[in-house]
């Protein structure tokens, strides 16, 4: 679906940057509460001003399945991150079968990590989402390994925090049985690193390329996305 993926946009300018730096996708926020979030009509006019080979994700957190299909054929997008928990109040949960509801749309389903560290039963809660969302007939796409924050000013936000996951616990486990994608505290300085160590399949990042919350630098996003192009093409890290 995509390699490198720019999070959090929230204009035309930034977008048709990004576009142009080689990016593969990007993510446009509808996660209400945060500095990156849009209205419908922001996301419209992002998405009808970048080249249709950029790839469209709509990111939600606890949304009904109807108004995410009806915002995705608005806006074009090519595919559904949901990013609430596995379990919990509906307003902040994406339970699994909302995989199916969200058909003919790939989904591709955030797992956010409350330490640092991976291991398998850290991983296992993500497993059986995934694997109940294949008994309702829709595998998700990609896993997405986000960091979560449970204390201080970003305590509770889904996403976009800059926390960072230990890669090298990342290598020693089996992962998921989907590709993963990589997030958490990547920038233009360890997101080559990040890949060369984890052997993810995408990257994405929102806060590591950014001036100020929902505004990128295009420095630091062409930097990002040189970077994360020499760790997929297997180069060592300069």
């Amino acid at each position: 679906m995509f390699q490198v993926k720019i999070c959090g946009v929230t204009s035309v300018e930034d977008a048709v940057m990004i576009a142009s730096s080689g990016a593969d996708a990007i993510g446009l926020n509808f996660i209400l509460g945060s500095p990156r979030c849009l209205d419908l009509e922001r996301a419209t006019e992002i998405s009808q001003n970048i080249p249709p080979h950029i790839v469209r994700i709509g990111v939600f957190v606890g949304r009904p399945s109807s108004e995410m299909l009806m915002v995705a054929k608005k806006i074009g997008l090519n595919a559904i991150q949901l990013h609430g928990l596995f379990d919990g109040p509906p307003d902040k949960s994406d339970p699994p079968w909302r995989c199916d509801e969200l058909k003919p749309f790939p989904v591709i389903r955030a797992v956010r990590l409350d330490e640092p560290s991976v291991d398998a039963d850290r991983l296992a809660t993500a497993r059986q989402w995934i694997d109940a969302a294949a008994a309702c007939g829709c595998l998700p796409a990609m896993a997405l390994l986000d960091a979560s924050v449970s204390c201080g000013v970003n305590a509770g936000q889904f996403g976009g925090t800059g926390n960072i996951i230990d890669w090298n616990s990342v290598a020693k486990v089996p992962i998921l049985p989907i590709p993963t994608t990589l997030a958490g505290g990547l920038t233009p300085d360890n997101v080559t690193a990040a890949i060369q160590t984890t052997q993810a399949s995408a990257v994405d990042t929102a806060s590591g390329v950014e001036s100020s919350p929902g505004h990128k630098d295009s420095d630091l996003v062409r930097r990002f996305v040189n970077a994360a192009k020499q760790g997929f093409s297997g180069k060592p890290n300069a």
